[in-house]
């Protein structure tokens, strides 16, 4: 029993509930107070690398979620011919086979956003044209999470899509798993390094803000550490991880020192 059931559908609430977090979890990582001591850039980087205006990366961030909205409404009619038909009466398997898919669900999005991301790397023209946009980013932050191109939001709503597929997620088991990726893909661009605070995601995902930053700041590191949002095997086995540290600044906060 959720709260709202007998409200709204799991589809129906599935559309937008990661749009809430989204905006609930990066909205309480720029309300913050300073935490000049936790961040992996310093002020200058920040003004000096991105130029990006906030309300035009707030803007496109908007965009990308209202054609997630459109695209996975416009199937969820297609496969039920009415957004009337829901998943509430649909009966939920027992727990353990929904942790089986949700596990089953991040290996899929990480393979997917893997080689996608890669494949937008390599290839010129779709750099150029599409990926570059997110890169102007130079120094992620929270709000710039999913800043991208509208094309490269279909492809990952369709990754998404895939997920749920392949692992016969229920859609209330889809909302808890786009939420939770939603809130991972933040904690990848906050810049903050918080090892106490989320040590949780340090210690279960390689993944983590440190790593993803090598991948956004300077040329060099954008050949590495495509994996994401969660594990960074693919990177390993395909010799595209990049070993660092991080380590602390004279001055306060922290820098990520690349070990090769």
């Amino acid at each position: 029993m959720v709260f709202w059931e007998g409200y709204m559908s799991d589809d129906v609430v599935g559309l937008f509930a990661p749009v809430v977090v989204y905006w609930l979890y990066a909205g309480v990582h720029h309300m913050l107070p300073p935490m000049e001591n936790y961040r992996l850039h310093t002020k200058q980087e920040f003004a000096a690398k991105d130029v990006v205006p906030l309300p035009k990366v707030i803007r496109g961030v908007l965009i990308q979620q209202l054609i997630q909205a459109i695209t996975l409404a416009s199937a969820m009619y297609l496969m039920k011919n009415s957004m009337e038909s829901s998943y509430e009466t649909e009966v939920q398997p027992p727990l353990p086979i929904r942790v089986g898919q949700f596990i089953v669900a991040m290996l899929v999005l990480d393979a997917w956003q893997y080689f996608v991301h890669r494949f937008m790397h390599t290839n010129k023209f779709l750099y150029k044209h599409i990926h570059s946009q997110h890169h102007t980013l130079v120094v992620p932050y929270a709000c710039g999470a999913l800043y991208a191109h509208p094309l490269e939001s279909l492809i990952d709503t369709i990754g998404g899509a895939t997920c749920f597929i392949v692992s016969g997620m229920t859609a209330r088991t889809g909302i808890y798993f786009s939420c939770f990726t939603t809130i991972k893909a933040i904690d990848l661009h906050s810049g903050l390094w918080l090892p106490s605070g989320f040590g949780l995601f340090q210690l279960v995902f390689g993944n983590n803000s440190a790593y993803h930053d090598i991948h956004h700041y300077g040329l060099r590191g954008r050949k590495y550490n495509y994996a994401q949002p969660f594990f960074i095997f693919w990177d390993k086995l395909l010799g595209t991880h990049m070993p660092y540290t991080v380590v602390e600044r004279p001055k306060g906060g922290f820098e990520v020192k690349l070990l090769k």
